[in-house]
């Protein structure tokens, strides 16, 4: 029985596929397939059920995957342990971040990351808040950026900073010519919003206090601000955005940016991390450098 051999059979189960989990380890399928069939021919039993699609493990094999996750953690804490007894942050880590945050956090801090810890491993997926808790049940993330307050308790939530919220809104809109609004100015009919699924959505129908079955001119479902801000400049409508977006537009539009006139109108961004995740010296790494380069960041010009 070998490492190799155990993580194959993870992946299979994950994926539920030999072929999807070939192209997870980066390994032809019959060289996978040949490990697990030794890995079973060495148990003397048959782990995974093939004849249904999607594979699924056998009752034997579902109790050999539990164990094989505690064994995988087990080796790897071991690897993270020498590398902390030594001063050094190496290792990998798998991070889930939401689709609100990636595109404007993750240019900040990858790089910089990757400068003072090249030793760790950074694989990075972004996915919405449900994917993330999904997949880190299932052992695919260690750990995820996303918004505090929306984990389970299994879960541990290292907080980072806050991140206010803001309204976009269109030069059509009689609330343009405001500098702040209120929040109980804008109307569910005004109002574009993230599909179903993304944790920002929920904090602006909760802020805004609009019903999620509100009738509108229109039902748009997108899962990127960027599209929803597009979509306010060709129309007379309003959405909000967090903060850490404003940096990223263009000049030209930014004076479609408002302040919303409210204390609480903001999110608290966290690392949410497994709590039976051991690599605390490489969360703690990414921790500072994301707070690091949050402390070069300035406010919006004559929004504070």
């Amino acid at each position: 029985m070998t490492i190799i051999q155990l993580e194959y059979l993870l992946a299979v189960a994950s994926c539920g596929s030999f072929s999807k989990a070939s192209e997870l380890c980066f390994v032809t399928q019959p060289s996978l397939s040949m490990q697990i069939k030794n890995l079973e021919d060495e148990l003397g039993v048959v782990l995974l059920d093939r004849s249904k699609k999607p594979v699924v493990p056998t009752q034997v094999g579902a109790i050999v995957i539990e164990k094989a996750k505690e064994a995988l953690l087990a080796y790897n804490n071991i690897k993270e342990s020498v590398a902390e007894l030594k001063g050094s942050v190496a290792g990998k880590i798998r991070l889930g971040v939401i689709p609100t945050i990636a595109p404007y956090l993750l240019p900040r801090v990858v790089q910089s990351f990757a400068d003072k810890y090249p030793k760790v491993e950074l694989e990075i997926r972004e996915m919405t808040t449900p994917e993330i808790i999904k997949a880190m049940d299932k052992d695919e993330l260690d750990a995820a950026i996303l918004a505090g307050g929306t984990c389970p308790e299994r879960i541990t939530e290292h907080e980072l900073f806050d991140d206010r919220f803001y309204a976009y809104v269109s030069p059509d809109n009689p609330l343009f010519a405001r500098t702040n609004l209120r929040i109980e100015d804008i109307t569910g009919r005004d109002l574009l919003l993230l599909a179903e699924g993304h944790c920002l959505r929920d904090q602006v129908l909760e802020l805004c206090s609009v019903s999620k079955n509100q009738e509108n001119t229109y039902t748009f479902q997108s899962g990127s601000l960027e599209t929803l801000m597009r979509i306010v400049e060709a129309t007379d409508k309003i959405t909000v955005i967090p903060e850490m977006a404003i940096p990223y537009l263009h000049e030209g539009v930014k004076d479609r940016v408002k302040m919303l006139a409210r204390g609480a109108a903001s999110r608290k961004i966290v690392i949410g991390v497994r709590r039976t995740y051991a690599k605390e010296s490489i969360v703690g790494a990414l921790r500072d450098t994301i707070l690091e380069e949050e402390k070069k960041k300035t406010s919006p010009k004559g929004w504070n």
